[in-house]
C-alpha cells in the first residue's frame, strides 16, 4: 500500500499524511486484522522510486531522485541502488522543503512549503483566484460546474493557449526546476526523474521549463551529468515498487 505522506514502513505508522487528513495513525496493524495475507506499507514515491529504480534505469542510474508532482509534491531516494529512508524512516519528504516562509499555508501547517507553491493544488488555487478576480480563463466553466480542476482540464487548457493557465503552470515549473537544482547542489544526483498527474498530463510544456530552471539555478559541476527526465512507467511506477518491496520485506522475488 503506498500512502502520501510520512510512512514508517516497519512499524506500519503513517506520521503525517496531510492530503488525506491522517496523522500517527498505524494503518498496518489495522489492514492486517482484515485480512490474511502480509500487509506492506511504504510512503507513495518511495514505492514509485524502487519501481523506477527497479525497472526502467537500474542498468543506467545509481544515484537518483525521484519527484512527483500532482495533488502534493512527493519524493523518493535511491543512493547506491539502494532506497533511502533516513534514521527514522521518514526520509524523502521533499514536497515539505521550505520555499517561501511568507508563503501559503500546507496541508501540513506550515507555511511555504515546496507542494504548497508549486503542486497541482497550489495551481489549481492560484488559477481560481484569478478567475474569481475577473480573469478570463477556458478553466472557468469547471469552476462554475463545481468540479475539481484536474490535471488533464490543465493540459487541456495549456493546449489552447489559455493565458491564466499558463501563467501559473510555468511558475509551478520554475519553482520545481529551481528546488531540484538546490537539492542535487546537495546531493548530485546521476538521474532526476519526475511523475505524477501535473507531469504525466503536461509533460511536453512543463518538462522544458523545469530543465530551464533547473540548468540556471545549478552549480555546473554538479549537475553537468544529470539527467533530467520523466518515468515511462507513469503511475505504475508504485505498482512495480510494490513487487520490489515484497522482495524486500518477505523475499519473495518475482
Amino acid at each position: 500500500l503506498g500512502i502520501p505522506g510520512s510512512v514508517d514502513p516497519y512499524t506500519g505508522v503513517i506520521g503525517i499524511a496531510p492530503n488525506l487528513n491522517i496523522k500517527n495513525y498505524n494503518i498496518k496493524e489495522e489492514l492486517q486484522k482484515q485480512i490474511s495475507f502480509p500487509v506492506l506499507i511504504e510512503n507513495d514515491v518511495n514505492l514509485a522510486a524502487l519501481g523506477i529504480y527497479k525497472f526502467e534505469y537500474s542498468a543506467d542510474a545509481k544515484n537518483i531522485l525521484v519527484v512527483f508532482v500532482g495533488t502534493g509534491i512527493g519524493g523518493g531516494l535511491i543512493f547506491d541502488g539502494k532506497l533511502y529512508r533516513g534514521s527514522t524512516n521518514f526520509a524523502g519528504e521533499i514536497g515539505h522543503v521550505l520555499v517561501d516562509k511568507n508563503g501559503p499555508e500546507c496541508g501540513c501547517g506550515k507555511k511555504g512549503c515546496f507542494e504548497a507553491i508549486a503542486s497541482r493544488t497550489a495551481i489549481v488555487r492560484n488559477i481560481t483566484g484569478d478567475i474569481l478576480a475577473g480573469k478570463k480563463s477556458k478553466l472557468s466553466k469547471i469552476l462554475d460546474d463545481k468540479v475539481q480542476i484536474k490535471s488533464k482540464a490543465l493540459a487541456n487548457a495549456i493546449a489552447e493557449n489559455d493565458k491564466v493557465a499558463v501563467k501559473h503552470m510555468t511558475a509551478a515549473a520554475k519553482v520545481v526546476g529551481m528546488v531540484l537544482a538546490s537539492v542535487n547542489n546537495l546531493l548530485n544526483f546521476d538521474t532526476i526523474v519526475l511523475g505524477g498527474g501535473v507531469v504525466e498530463a503536461n509533460e511536453k510544456f512543463f518538462l522544458p521549463l523545469v530543465k530551464e530552471s533547473f540548468d540556471k539555478f545549478s552549480l555546473k559541476s554538479t549537475a553537468k551529468d544529470t539527467t533530467l527526465t520523466a518515468t515511462k512507467l507513469g503511475d505504475n511506477a508504485a505498482i512495480f515498487g510494490g513487487i520490489a518491496l515484497t522482495e524486500e520485506f518477505l523475499g519473495l522475488k518475482i
